[in-house]
């Protein structure tokens, strides 16, 4: 396993991480949970990503049972807030008193007493983003995260966080970003290179379809992630015919070029130096370990041609809003 400086920060993050998004927030069994984690571990993987909303809690409460048997400085501990946490319509966003309330919730569940990376799920059009940035920079004086990041925000919303913050609070930004979903190339990644900002990518698989396990034409495989009702939330982000039928000319070269398809996939991903870390879910211990196998596989120029010429013009290269983002800046 190779390892990335995580933006301006003193963090080594593993180039493949685990994710608990839809998996071990209740997607699958405990001890399934137990054994992803335990192989993240024996395969080199340090970094751990989770949100307080998965499951309600429910991941950060499974990795907390599972990471606080493990020496605090062995692993990099990431989570998120923005996302409702109850029926309560202001248990949700990004006020100081939200923020101040759902690090202490994350803390307690996740059995630490600090985060490493600590982000906000979304951007928060209804809070002004001074009261925002104030808090995240209050977290971090209390000791209870060591880092601040951000997911899906557009470039304008980064911008004026970065301008008000100043260069040394945000070090990290959580973008989709796979061979079918090229969006932040246009300008988050430019962007927040010149600030400092390193990518942890979500969903570089494109949530299993750049597996090449689902064919075009045919029924989802029973057991795969799109099988389940509760797992495919986002499925029409990355599932379409002409994604699939894209994949499957993909299988070639990356069977030329001596690689699973899941290693091509994620060395693609990390072609990029902006790319701090790309984020993988998994529900066997074996899955976490042909991901890990990716770290280090540099691609020739001839196979990011020929993937080039697979894709086509399929890919998703626009700057379209992500899933739950919402435009817009309140000042004071």
């Amino acid at each position: 396993m190779r390892y990335r400086t995580l933006g301006n920060s003193d963090l080594q993050v593993s180039e493949i991480s685990l994710g608990s998004w839809l998996t071990y927030s209740g997607g699958i069994e405990a001890d399934a949970t137990r054994a992803c984690t335990e192989a993240a571990f024996d395969a080199g993987i340090n970094f751990f990503d989770t949100a307080n909303v998965y499951g309600q809690g429910a991941a950060e409460t499974a990795w907390g049972e599972i990471l606080s048997k493990h020496p605090r400085d062995s692993y990099v501990l990431a989570t998120k807030v923005y996302f409702p946490m109850s029926d309560d319509p202001a248990d949700r966003g990004l006020s100081p008193q939200q923020i101040a309330k759902q690090i202490d919730a994350s803390l307690t569940r996740l059995k630490t007493d600090h985060v490493d990376l600590y982000q906000a799920h979304r951007f928060d059009p209804t809070v002004p983003v001074e009261d925002t940035v104030e808090a995240f920079r209050k977290v971090v004086e209390q000791g209870k995260a060591r880092y601040i990041g951000f997911s899906e925000w557009t470039p304008e919303q980064i911008r004026t966080a970065v301008e008000i913050a100043g260069p040394d609070l945000f070090v990290s930004s959580q973008p989709q970003y796979s061979m079918l979903w090229q969006a932040p190339e246009a300008e988050v990644f430019g962007l927040c290179a010149a600030n400092g900002i390193s990518q942890i990518v979500w969903s570089p698989l494109a949530q299993g379809v750049l597996t090449g396990k689902y064919k075009p034409g045919q029924p989802v495989p029973e057991g795969s992630r799109f099988a389940s009702a509760d797992m495919a939330v986002s499925k029409d982000l990355v599932y379409s015919e002409a994604a699939l039928e894209a994949v499957q000319r993909l299988v070639p070269i990356a069977e030329e070029a001596g690689l699973s398809m899941p290693t091509l996939a994620l060395a693609w991903v990390l072609r990029r130096g902006e790319v701090a870390s790309a984020i993988t879910g998994a529900s066997r211990p074996e899955q976490v370990h042909a991901n890990a196998a990716a770290s280090g596989v540099r691609l020739s120029d001839d196979v990011l041609a020929a993937v080039d010429r697979a894709l086509g013009d399929v890919p998703v290269t626009g700057p379209p809003l992500a899933p739950a983002a919402q435009p817009g800046i309140k000042r004071r």
